[in-house]
């Protein structure tokens, strides 16, 4: 049985908001499928940042300073 969009759409309109957002998150869910090479990659990247961290190469900024910048 295929629906396309369209219905799919009609039938969404009727649900309650609460209904719509888990639909929302459970399709997000669908999308987000682990990467294993973007997962190294990122892993890679903490290894360097926490080695220049602890080297004294890079410091640190602290959370209060981070949400003036966005305040």
């Amino acid at each position: 049985m295929k629906i396309n969009e369209r219905e799919i759409f009609e039938k969404i309109k009727v649900l309650s908001d609460s209904e719509k957002l888990a639909l929302v998150d459970a399709i997000l869910n669908e999308l987000d499928k682990p990467d294993p090479e973007i997962d190294h990659i990122w892993a890679e990247e903490a290894r360097k940042r926490w080695k220049a961290y602890k080297s004294g190469e890079i410091e640190t900024v602290s959370y209060e300073e981070v949400m003036k910048k966005y305040k």
